[in-house]
């Protein structure tokens, strides 16, 4: 364990002659016209993670902008529908990328349409690693019943109250009620839920994690975004899906700490996390 946070898990140092495949390859699914920042700001969260390569897979309506947040992300245009989300015959191109990827996360600014809640179903089900679901694929998932049947491979939810709510179909009135519904959702599926706010729960049905870190600064739109690219990225470096949620929120609250600090919490925007992170990952591995 790192002596400075011995409740923390250990993500090891760089060796000298190592190279960028040693750290993972990321795919991050999202974007939609008018939503391209959402899946920018997961792919930039990360490269700032440590991820050796990271791909952004978006609608094609939107791949240029992508692109223009970051000279370092890759990207792919997929097929798009008029509104500018997915349409139904990008699924198989996602499908396709994934088997090349270490970790994937989905969700960021992919929008909310029947298609894209088929796509994100069977993304759901069919992704061969570990995958993160967050955003508007957890809206999706909610809307199908069936969906978080138990899979092989291990899948990490990251909701907020009102997305808890709706995978649980039942609202928690205290943040107690809410943590319980977390837990059991995590338990009955083999999922790992990180319930996001204030003290955010890492859960897995039986190992328990209120992180520490964060401030009401974070309580901007983007920053759930950064958490997807920062947790993805600590995936596909070999951490398991419970100690990658773990430390992905220590170092995005830690982030966060740093940006306030920086910008003050009434100015700070999500794009001051990604910035702040490389200062978070250094005091982390002191």
């Amino acid at each position: 364990m790192d002596k400075k946070h011995p409740s923390l898990p250990t993500l090891h140092r760089r060796r000298p002659n190592s190279h960028k495949e040693n750290y993972g390859r990321a795919l991050l699914v999202g974007g939609s016209r008018g939503m391209s920042g959402a899946i920018a700001l997961a792919g930039v969260a990360a490269l700032r993670s440590g991820a050796g390569l990271v791909t952004v897979a978006t609608a094609q309506s939107c791949q240029d902008i992508v692109a223009g947040f970051e000279p370092s992300l890759m990207t792919l245009g997929l097929p798009s529908a008029q509104d500018g989300t997915f349409s139904p015959a990008a699924t198989d191109a996602i499908l396709s990328l994934a088997e090349h990827a270490t970790a994937i996360g989905c969700g960021p600014g992919i929008g909310r349409t029947e298609a894209v809640f088929d796509l994100v179903a069977t993304l759901y089900e069919q992704l061969p690693q570990a995958a993160v679901f967050d955003a508007d694929a957890l809206t999706g998932l909610a809307t199908r019943n069936d969906s978080l049947s138990r899979v092989s491979q291990p899948r990490i939810l990251t909701p907020h109250e009102g997305e808890l709510a709706r995978l649980v179909k039942k609202q928690g009135k205290t943040r107690d009620e809410r943590e319980t519904h977390a837990i059991e959702l995590a338990e009955r599926y083999g999922l790992v839920v990180v319930l996001k706010g204030h003290h955010t729960l890492v859960t897995d049905g039986s190992q328990m994690f209120h992180n520490s870190t964060g401030n009401a600064g974070m309580a901007t739109g983007g920053c759930g975004d950064v958490l997807t690219g920062v947790i993805t990225a600590l995936l596909g470096q070999g951490l398991g899906p419970f100690e990658a949620a773990q430390l992905g929120v220590h170092l995005h609250g830690a982030a966060g700490d740093i940006a306030a600090t920086e910008k003050g919490e009434t100015s700070m925007i999500a794009s001051d996390i990604p910035e702040a992170l490389p200062a978070a990952f250094m005091h982390y591995q002191q």
